[in-house]
């Protein structure tokens, strides 16, 4: 992977985050989210690359851009495989609350797991418990064996999960087990970075969220050396046929970190609203101050950029 295409994708992210900034506690999930998704788009196919959308807004008749199998780019230069959610997030933007963000992994052909939209179960950690995971075990068992690992006491641990009615037991597991917990509303991508990335001081993602989601958070994991671990959940037959019209072979399949996101990986994303990872968009007169990463696993490199945009000297993609 051409590593300059790791910063010119940032300019797609901020655009994306930009965008969808003015409609922060709006209330309108749906125009966020077209906010960002218009801006985004337009912002790739400035780029010099030949991509394809693996994971986007849905399938072709769900979604008028950034569907799956969509062309973006010039289509000059490097094959890229492009996962993305514009605006991870939506209710959070629309409530103005945190951890909202844009965001994209990208990496050559093959390397990212083609997931269809639906739910996975998960469990990630960050580099220090990387191999101590199993999610065909209890989550007590899986506490107890990260808390070796990272040679910490299970009363330590801090986990987050997703605050859904889904997750009941879960959390009732955890807490017996003596762990601390911290449950967000939405964030599905930032949970899972959170274990691997800086001092947010979370040791373990666990529950059920995207699968989609799931496969863009891996590539952060394999540029930061965390783990992580997911199993398709299908909640009738047409979400199994629609998995293997997608090239899912084996609907029982446990995931490694592997199988969702391998070789030289790049994960990219700005902050829209304040988190645990990035700051959110700040519009200031006449433009706006953002906040991103940028990761590569070739390197395990991690830059955060801090942006000023004026608005008079620069393109507004799509917004």
């Amino acid at each position: 992977m051409d590593r300059n295409l790791a910063l010119e994708f940032v300019r797609v992210t901020e655009a994306a985050a930009i965008a969808s900034s003015y409609l922060v506690g709006a209330g309108d999930k749906i125009a966020a989210d077209q906010a960002a998704v218009t801006a985004m788009r337009s912002a790739f196919n400035s780029i010099d690359f030949d991509g394809e959308v693996v994971i986007g807004e849905g399938e072709m008749d769900e979604a008028p851009m950034l569907y799956i199998g969509e062309k973006v780019g010039s289509g000059k230069g490097l094959k890229v495989d492009i996962a993305c959610d514009p605006l991870e997030g939506t209710t959070i933007t629309a409530k103005g609350g945190p951890e909202a963000i844009a965001v994209i992994a990208a990496g050559e052909k093959g390397t990212l797991l083609k997931a269809p939209d639906m739910y996975m179960d998960k469990i990630a950690v960050g580099p220090g418990a990387r191999g101590a995971i199993d999610i065909t075990k209890s989550a007590t068992w899986n506490l107890r064996e990260v808390a070796k690992a990272l040679k910490k006491d299970v009363q330590d641990m801090m986990v987050m999960i997703l605050d859904r009615d889904r997750h009941a037991e879960i959390i009732k597991e955890v807490r017996a087990a003596g762990a601390r917990i911290t449950l967000i509303s939405d964030g599905d991508v930032s949970s899972v970075v959170a274990t691997s990335y800086g001092d947010a001081g979370i040791d373990m993602m666990l529950g059920i969220g995207g699968a989609p989601e799931g496969v863009i958070a891996a590539a952060a994991l394999q540029c930061l050396g965390g783990d992580m671990q997911g199993k398709l959940i299908f909640e009738d037959d047409e979400q199994k046929a629609r998995a293997v019209r997608m090239g899912i072979t084996d609907t029982n399949k446990i995931y490694e970190l592997n199988d969702l996101a391998k070789g030289n990986v790049m994960f990219v994303a700005t902050g829209v609203t304040r988190g645990s990872l990035l700051q959110g968009v700040r519009l200031i007169g006449g433009g706006a101050h953002t906040h991103s990463i940028v990761m590569r696993a070739e390197t395990g490199t991690v830059r955060t950029i801090h942006a000023r945009h004026q608005f008079d000297r620069k393109p507004r993609y799509g917004w």
